[in-house]
């Protein structure tokens, strides 16, 4: 009996002991939630009266953003009052001082907090840099090519988005140590059918404006090289997963056969309508 009651005491004696570290994280907790939304509603009417939103609102995240019901002055001020609360949740976390298992877990969330927004940041901005680039290097490659063959510098800058993207993406997953064997693959194997995607495209469609003759078998031709970057791209994917390749593989060869035997009667008609131009 003596024993429970010294425990109970010491337990109300360190509740006691503790009250002035909770009311003063309390505290900064609510300073820290006042001072970013002033923050926040300041850096909103700043974006807008500087006019930045419009600029944007041009760019592919932009319109992403408008699709998503999202405009960019309340998104700055939305992270700025992120980052700000954040701070102060650290902040309070650390003066509380709390031991144990409890105590790991909260520092845990308060050392990734960061890491996550620096993430979040790096994606958003990452794209709207990206996407400024890209068109900036499109818009350079375009006078070097005849304007009949404007598809290769749309395709060039396609294919720079796609693998400036994909580092982004890289970037910000590492930031938020959410990059691993699983990930890497995944973002290859849609790096692949993307630029394989914009590839076909590009290629298609010139050879098709220079040989007239091509048209024709066009659809067959795009058909077969998506199919391929596609079965490509998901033996990138599914790399990591035991057994998975080996049944890419088998579809691949089946996929060829069956292209092969397709093409026969393709070819044999291209060749007779060649012979006759002849």
């Amino acid at each position: 009996m003596l024993q429970v009651v010294d425990m109970l005491s010491n337990m109300v004696g360190d509740i006691i002991a503790a009250i002035p570290a909770i009311l003063a994280a309390i505290i900064i907790i609510l300073i820290g939630y006042g001072i970013g939304t002033i923050v926040g509603r300041a850096a909103n009417k700043l974006v807008e009266k500087l006019g930045m939103e419009k600029n944007f609102d041009k760019t592919v995240t932009g319109k992403a953003f408008r699709n998503a019901g999202v405009d960019l002055s309340n998104f700055i001020g939305g992270i700025l009052k992120a980052f700000i609360l954040i701070v102060a949740i650290i902040l309070a976390i650390q003066i509380l001082n709390v031991g144990g298992t409890v105590g790991a877990y909260l520092s845990s969330i308060a050392d990734y907090l960061p890491r996550l927004l620096g993430g979040i940041l790096i994606i958003i901005f990452g794209t709207v840099l990206v996407d400024f680039l890209a068109s900036l290097i499109g818009r350079t490659l375009k006078p070097m090519f005849p304007a009949e063959k404007s598809e290769i510098a749309d395709m060039l800058k396609n294919l720079l988005m796609i693998g400036l993207i994909s580092f982004i993406l890289l970037l910000a997953l590492d930031t938020m140590l959410l990059s691993g064997s699983t990930v890497y693959p995944l973002i290859l194997g849609f790096v692949i059918i993307g630029a394989g995607v914009s590839l076909t495209d590009g290629l298609v469609k010139s050879i098709t404006d220079d040989y007239s003759e091509f048209k024709g078998v066009a659809g067959y031709a795009k058909f077969v090289l998506y199919s391929i970057f596609l079965i490509i791209g998901a033996g990138a994917i599914f790399a990591t997963y035991p057994g998975v390749t080996s049944v890419i593989a088998n579809i691949s060869w089946a996929f060829a056969i069956a292209m092969a035997i397709m093409l026969i009667p393709i070819a044999f008609k291209l060749a007779k309508k060649m012979a006759k131009e002849t």
